[in-house]
């Protein structure tokens, strides 16, 4: 078994394993890689020439300092139950303290909480989801990633986790980004700022209905494993699910 970061030759490997393991398509993964993947973001297993896991992450900021976002970690189903993922993880793991980061955040589906708890890791991050009808529309504008990021810092509530650069990228290739008075609006991922907007958003949208997620409530949401001793972020709100 090798634990390192992807060869070249590796490339159409990982995307065999990431649709076997999560069904996304061709062309959502040609988005990935074209906007967010990088060889240096990324961490695989190899027994006997075979790609058997791979995990990948996004830089993020948490009050100054650098923590990674750790997304799509998969087992090849040939591979599963032999602690594949655990290696994987605790190798991440000391390779991102060795990096410099600070932290490392996930956005787990909810079976899985209970392991990653056992690997160290608290939850964090909890939202609230609701489902609405339309209203009457309101002013609101699409915007690009650029946009976004500069007034998603004045948006993001205290303990906020930033996201940027290919977190943004990423994002404003699968989904569309709209500001307004006094919220700003990720379609499908998260809406900052004031949420009774929200019907009005639809309707703007020629949409009947809709959910939204927003920071607070009691749903929870990601899960942190500090990498230095302080405290975990409060809000994490971009995740790519």
């Amino acid at each position: 078994m090798k634990i390192d970061y992807p060869l070249e030759s590796q490339i159409d490997s990982l995307r065999s394993l990431w649709k076997e393991a999560f069904g996304d398509t061709d062309a959502f993964l040609d988005i990935f890689w074209d906007t967010a993947f990088s060889p240096d973001r990324c961490r695989c297993i190899t027994v006997d020439g075979e790609v058997a896991a791979a995990l990948y992450w996004f830089d993020c900021r948490y009050e100054g300092r650098p923590i990674a976002y750790v997304y799509a970690v998969a087992t090849a189903k040939a591979f599963r139950k032999q602690g594949l993922c655990r290696a994987l993880m605790d190798d991440t793991r000391l390779l991102l303290l060795e990096l410099g980061y600070s932290g490392i955040i996930l956005v787990p589906e909810v079976h899985l909480f209970g392991m990653y708890e056992s690997m160290g890791y608290k939850t964090c991050s909890y939202v609230q989801e609701f489902t609405c009808r339309s209203s009457q529309p309101i002013a609101l504008r699409e915007i690009d990633a650029e946009e976004y990021a500069r007034l998603r810092r004045e948006f993001l509530p205290a303990g906020g986790v930033v996201q940027e650069n290919e977190n943004l990228q990423f994002l404003s290739a699968i989904t569309k980004l709209y500001a307004g008075d006094g919220f700003l609006y990720a379609e499908d991922a998260e809406l900052l700022g004031n949420a009774d907007v929200a019907p009005g958003i639809l309707a703007a949208l020629g949409k009947d209905s809709g959910r939204f997620r927003c920071p607070g409530g009691d749903i929870p949401f990601a899960m942190y494993l500090s990498l230095d001793d302080r405290p975990a972020p409060t809000y994490f709100g971009l995740a790519f699910d």
